[in-house]
């Protein structure tokens, strides 16, 4: 299927990109007007830009139905100031719930059942149950478009950040305690903690052989997946004849060869199943060795 934004509806645009574009981290938005009347509401269009400046970028689109702008976004013209609160499994229904478009001056963090924290820096309040609040000036606000469903970027410096020590681990935050959601399209979200979390070695300090240099008999084998090529491919060097040889020695495959001696190609694929497993369990080096073996 291939869409051409111009020639669909923007409301079926929106829940595709939506729903292709995820999941998206959500900032729990608390701004001012000039009356000093609060507003909180929730924006998956964000995401952090910058450590040096801190930056963040939000972006409160124009209402799709009547084209109006979002109070968020009025209030930031009118006091350049926010709190950028994440959003954990913990109070993501109240947070659900503050996306409700009241009416301006109703106050979100009332409707939501929220607890109002005074900021260091700045007027706008933080919500004291989120477990990490960023006290943001707004340097710049973008316009994209005046039709329905046009973002207007908030560009974010971070002032201040404070985080609930409960999510803490030796001073870093731990993703199994913080238990942050995402958001996904329609009604959907996800966790990102427990059983969703998967760790992928970033080759910033090393650099991988890629997946160019394994040999063609492992890395068309229609039992390793992509994901388990670019595994491969994120080591430095290749263990060399001498490192498999000793792995043999050891004892942990030669059923394998004493059981399909007679057979070639299906010992290639046990081998290479055995080397799937060990690297779903990260042993990298090992599964190397497994299927050098079979060579």
């Amino acid at each position: 299927m291939t869409i051409n934004p111009k020639d669909v509806k923007v409301s079926e645009l929106h829940q595709q990109m939506l729903a292709a574009i995820a999941p998206r981290p959500i900032a729990f938005a608390s701004t001012i007007d000039k009356e000093g009347n609060p507003n909180l509401s929730p924006f998956s269009f964000f995401n952090v830009f910058s450590a040096n400046p801190p930056i963040m970028i939000f972006s409160p689109a124009r209402s799709g139905r009547t084209g109006k702008t979002k109070n968020t976004l009025d209030n930031v013209l009118e006091v350049p100031e926010v709190v950028i609160n994440v959003v954990n499994y913990d109070i993501v229904e109240q947070t659900s719930l503050a996306s409700t478009e009241y009416e301006k001056g109703i106050d979100e963090f009332v409707k939501g059942g929220f607890t109002k924290e005074n900021s260091i820096n700045i007027k706008p309040f933080r919500v004291k149950e989120s477990p990490v609040q960023f006290e943001c000036k707004v340097k710049e606000v973008i316009e994209l478009g005046k039709e329905g469903g046009a973002g207007n970027l908030v560009v974010c410096e971070v002032l201040c950040m404070h985080i609930n020590e409960n999510v803490l681990t030796d001073g870093k935050i731990d993703q199994n305690k913080i238990r942050l959601v995402g958001r996904l399209g329609y009604n959907w979200y996800c966790k990102s903690f427990g059983d969703s979390l998967f760790e992928v070695e970033k080759p910033i300090t090393t650099l991988g052989i890629g997946v160019d240099q394994i040999p063609d008999k492992i890395r068309l084998s229609k039992i390793l997946t992509g994901n388990n090529l670019g595994q491969l491919g994120n080591i430095e060097k290749i263990p060399s004849k001498e490192e498999v040889a000793k792995y043999l020695e050891g004892g942990a495959i030669l059923d394998l060869f004493e059981d399909f001696k007679h057979n070639r190609t299906q010992l290639e694929n046990e081998l290479h199943i055995v080397a799937k497993n060990l690297l779903a369990e990260n042993k990298v080096m090992e599964a190397w060795k497994v299927l050098l073996a079979s060579l």
